[in-house]
């Protein structure tokens, strides 16, 4: 069973893509999601977080978002504290995770982050969902009510999508003039062997 994961910079379209990966019964570990969840049940995780952020970062039995995203968005060394924390535990879980998926020919890691975590040696192969910035920036400020400021701020903060794409084994385009699905199912081609 080949691990494969798949990445690209805000609003390029990786869960869209994912999801067309889901109807051709791949399974797909979305790492942002099962961080959140890791981050409320996992003992272990909680209680570091809470040793590094304070009894703040949990409320009513719940993670502390907005506590939390204040220290961390404007401190990059407690950011680096966290991911430092959330992190090893997301890998220990994907590898669980990939392990009850060996009946398949192939599994997806959805992770933003896969380069910028060097997560992908653990990998066999990686796809890019890529996209124009200006195409991302449109369909994150539509998705997030969010401004152009405070998309182009979250942005910034990603490695460069063209550095994501020499990187990668496969890339997607998904920039509204090539059709997505092909590009897939060539890609599911290649790994269904």
């Amino acid at each position: 069973m080949l691990k494969i994961g798949i990445t690209g910079n805000i609003g390029s379209g990786k869960t869209l893509v994912c999801r067309v990966f889901g109807t051709l019964g791949i399974a797909v570990y979305n790492a942002d999601k099962r961080a959140k969840w890791l981050m409320m049940h996992n003992q272990t995780l909680k209680a570091g977080i809470v040793e590094a952020f304070g009894e703040e970062a949990y409320k009513d039995e719940q993670l502390n978002r907005q506590y939390l995203a204040k220290i961390v968005f404007n401190d990059f060394e407690k950011l680096n504290q966290l991911n430092g924390l959330v992190h090893p535990a997301v890998a220990l879980d994907t590898v669980n995770w990939f392990g009850a998926q060996k009946e398949k020919p192939y599994a997806l890691k959805e992770a933003a982050l896969i380069f910028e975590s060097n997560m992908q040696g653990a990998l066999d192969r990686v796809i890019t969902v890529a996209a124009p910035k200006e195409v991302r920036l449109g369909r994150v400020m539509q998705r997030d009510g969010a401004t152009q400021a405070e998309v182009e701020k979250r942005m910034n903060k990603q490695m460069d999508e063209a550095e994501k794409v020499r990187l990668s084994d496969f890339v997607i385009y998904n920039d509204g003039e090539r059709a997505v699905l092909p590009q897939i199912m060539e890609i599911h081609r290649q790994l269904v062997g």
